[in-house]
């Protein structure tokens, strides 16, 4: 998913990172639309070839965010929808044919904070509040090439500031297996300390000293786009597509999916209870005298009210031992550091 307003290059660098042009029919509306402007859902799907492997994405734009004069309720599009395909998801696994379940959750969400300002707005903050414990937020500060390197620096130490001072919960990189070569190390540490990623799309093929790159002309030189010099591009498109697509995946489904699907069966089990303690006063009232008036449908639901319950309490017990064993792991790497 791609959050971000206006004008901040959000379509640029989605076709600069999957090369491909996405947005060829996009109509930019005027002064006049915006004002009254809602915030929108357009999905697109691609394939794309990364080291032999073909990847089958969607691209989640919302554009009309944070365009119209009262943009109070922006988020509510984008957490609608990234919970309406938890629910879907939550709806085939719980069905009878799960084998060919297809996920279209969001495992990632791509967060534009414009250039122009000294940290994050209001409006960034509240929107965050809403989607750190829905989805994986990666901050992207956008047109990075308006800014020099030492500006970079400090928007970025604002950001992070801003986020560890409202207790907002972005996107973190898994340590590094103790086994893994230094190379991969190195570029593990590179990637962390490159949070906010600060970018730099372009559509635009240019010629430089006999080499063709993808960047942008400007009368005291060229912005290289995959220069990491000039600009994080490379890096965020290394860690999407390549090295941290599938940790993305599992963040989601072991952290935000299983957070939805506790609640809904939270819910699930309070709503039977509910029912089974209203049934059970019905049965020992009227079971003496008018046991045989008691339907098979009322036994029937009763006995899934309960298995439900039982249900409940199995994944209570699960999780009590994912959280055991994930404070183990936590003190071995401690203990190992």
């Amino acid at each position: 998913m791609v959050v971000g307003e206006s004008g901040l290059g959000k379509s640029t660098l989605i076709n600069s990172l999957f090369l491909e042009d996405l947005y060829k029919n996009r109509k930019i509306p005027d002064v006049s639309e915006r004002i009254h402007k809602t915030t929108t859902v357009e999905k697109k799907t691609m394939e794309i070839e990364e080291r032999g492997v073909r990847v089958r994405l969607t691209i989640i734009d919302t554009p009309g965010f944070g365009d119209a004069v009262n943009c109070e309720d922006s988020w509510k599009v984008c957490t609608n929808y990234i919970e309406e395909q938890f629910r879907q998801y939550f709806t085939d696994e719980s069905g009878l044919n799960r084998r060919n379940i297809q996920d279209n959750r969001v495992h990632c969400c791509l967060y534009f904070v414009p250039p122009w300002g000294h940290s994050l707005r209001q409006m960034d903050l509240e929107m965050l509040k809403r989607l750190h414990r829905k989805v994986n937020i990666v901050l992207v500060i956008a047109k990075a090439d308006t800014l020099t390197a030492s500006e970079v620096d400090k928007l970025k130490k604002n950001i992070l500031n801003d986020i560890k001072e409202h207790d907002i919960q972005i996107y973190e990189f898994p340590e590094c297996d103790s086994d893994e070569d230094e190379e991969f190390k190195q570029q593990d540490r590179e990637l962390k300390a490159s949070v906010p990623f600060a970018v730099v799309g372009s559509n635009t093929i240019l010629e430089v000293a006999g080499r063709k790159i993808r960047g942008r002309q400007y009368p005291w030189g060229v912005v290289d786009v995959e220069n990491p010099k000039h600009s994080d591009f490379i890096k965020l498109r290394t860690m999407i597509i390549s090295t941290h697509m599938q940790d993305l995946k599992d963040v989601t489904e072991d952290v935000h999916y299983e957070n939805f699907r506790a609640q809904c069966i939270s819910q699930i089990s309070q709503h039977a209870r509910e029912r089974g303690f209203s049934f059970s006063r019905k049965l020992k009232r009227d079971s003496a005298p008018y046991e045989s008036d008691i339907s098979d449908t009322d036994r029937l639901l009763f006995e899934k009210d309960e298995e439900i319950r039982r249900m409940q309490e199995i994944l209570n017990q699960m999780q009590e031992k994912l959280k055991g064993t994930a404070q183990d792991r936590k003190h071995e790497s401690i203990i190992d550091v």
